[in-house]
């Protein structure tokens, strides 16, 4: 057998064999999914607990936009290591696959961020005002983002096409 032949027919017994390899797009929406659960189930369990930024303007400004820099600079952070560490074929262009599995990630993200925005909007107005009221839209934005990102990680896990 030629060595072409011997080398594909590796490549099909892994691909068979369940090889559990992540490629950099699937690695990168891990770290956002992993940065995103940590910063802000902080950020939602210390509004839990009692901070003041469940309560009042200017404390629900700066603890959300601190913990969104930190979400932001440890994925941008992470993204670059991750980057330096790939082969240059897998940090090349999207491929349709990758687009078609942003998409499908976008669609999932969007319902639930209508969902969400329907409930701040039209339900909760006649509940709660102000602050309470910004910290639910921020919790369906973050929901939104979470399901997008796992559909994107289950997209890839799963070998979803299209």
């Amino acid at each position: 057998m030629s060595p072409a032949i011997l080398k594909s027919a590796r490549q099909v017994a892994d691909d068979d064999s369940g090889d559990l390899s992540m490629n950099f797009r699937e690695k990168t929406a891990w770290l956002n999914v992993i940065a995103m659960t940590v910063a802000y189930i902080f950020y939602f369990g210390l509004l839990l607990s009692g901070h003041p930024a469940g309560r009042e303007v200017f404390p629900m400004l700066w603890l959300f936009g601190s913990i969104a820099v930190a979400h932001a600079i440890t994925v941008i952070v992470g993204t670059i290591i991750l980057s330096a560490q790939a082969p240059k074929s897998e940090r090349a262009r999207a491929d349709e696959r990758d687009r078609a599995i942003r998409r499908r990630g976008a669609a999932a993200g969007y319902y639930v961020l209508l969902v969400g925005m329907m409930v701040v909007g039209v339900y909760m107005p006649f509940v709660e005002s102000g602050v309470p009221l910004a910290n639910c839209g921020l919790l369906a934005i973050v929901l939104a983002e979470l399901a997008n990102s796992v559909v994107v990680l289950m997209s890839y896990r799963r070998g979803w096409h299209g």
